[in-house]
């Protein structure tokens, strides 16, 4: 097989640039209109904006020594059409952009230290892309954390203050000292919260209702553990992915796609319809403080750019960091 236009295979061996043109000559090219071969696609420059992304990402996985089910499953995860979900992100808090062209979604425990590790890659990224980039946060306390789910309770009453994201951060940045009761509670008066509506909202039902919405759409996403991350309704499994290494460019090739408008952009689950408020994390601006969750628009993000309420589908279960 001829070289691929615009695809470097200089550092595989001939054994690895063997296994790559095996890929990309017998996987599909990742948009549903293009019937063809990966190969194929890049050589005719067919209208697949996904499809030279696609032949590089194999070589990147050649490279990184995965076996040929495990290249495939990160191929099929990162381009397949039929990997995109549909994510109901209302009610939730969110950051970034007002319009996105990226919505990554995070379901995470405060005391869990992978998530610990994420809060501040995610952070970066939306400064880095304010106006492409919109994070929805999640919670989803693990019964093996002791004061979990009293942070996320916490978080969601900080959340009807509009302060969300300010107790984030810093439940984050105190995770190694531990969240107990009086931490929680020290954390929440620096941020300069109504201890008496903070007290009555993180005890209420309602708070409770709302962590209890976001452990059951996870549960039906098969969240095994997390962090578990979705961008553009695509799981970044951390069987297949790594949060320094494949975060940024997954996010990156996401902008370029779904700024190009091309099909492939469609496909690769680069658009998003989430939508809300961004920065101090409140979904309205009347957020109530008195245990009742605050009105928020009810879009999803589901790859396509079209709203869509609730979770479509089941994926299969994959197993996170937890």
């Amino acid at each position: 097989m001829a070289p691929l236009p615009g695809v470097d295979t200089a550092g595989l061996t001939p054994r690895e640039l063997a296994k790559w043109r095996e890929y990309v000559s017998e996987l599909l090219a990742p948009c549903p209109d293009q019937p063809v071969s990966i190969a194929q696609c890049v050589t005719e420059s067919r209208a697949c904006g996904a499809c030279l992304p696609a032949a590089k990402f194999l070589v990147e996985r050649v490279r990184r020594g995965d076996a040929r089910s495990q290249a495939e499953a990160a191929f099929r995860a990162r381009f397949s059409p039929e990997a995109v979900k549909s994510i109901d992100l209302g009610g939730s808090p969110r950051k970034g952009a007002t319009s996105p062209v990226v919505t990554v979604v995070e379901w995470a425990d405060f005391e869990c230290p992978f998530c610990g590790v994420a809060a501040p890659l995610l952070k970066a990224l939306v400064e880095r892309y304010p106006n492409e980039l919109q994070l929805v946060f999640k919670n989803y306390p693990l019964s093996a954390h002791e004061h979990s789910d009293q942070a996320a309770r916490a978080a969601v009453a900080a959340f009807h203050q509009g302060k969300f994201w300010q107790l984030n951060q810093a439940m984050f940045e105190a995770q190694k000292a531990g969240l107990d009761d009086t931490k929680l509670l020290e954390l929440a008066r620096a941020q300069g919260l109504d201890m008496k509506a903070f007290e009555a909202d993180r005890a209420s039902e309602a708070t409770a209702d709302a962590v209890a919405r976001d452990r059951k759409q996870a549960d039906e996403l098969g969240l095994e553990g997390t962090p578990m991350i979705y961008i553009n309704g695509r799981h970044f499994s951390l069987d297949h992915f790594d949060l320094r290494q494949d975060l940024q460019p997954w996010i990156e090739l996401e902008i370029a796609l779904g700024s190009s408008g091309s099909a492939g952009s469609r496909s690769a689950g680069s658009r998003s319809a989430g939508s809300g408020s961004a920065g101090s994390g409140s979904a309205a601006a009347g957020a109530s403080s008195k245990g009742k969750p605050p009105a928020a628009p009810s879009g999803a993000v589901d790859g396509s750019g079209k709203a869509s309420a609730g979770v479509a589908g089941n994926t299969p279960a994959a197993k996170a960091a937890h």
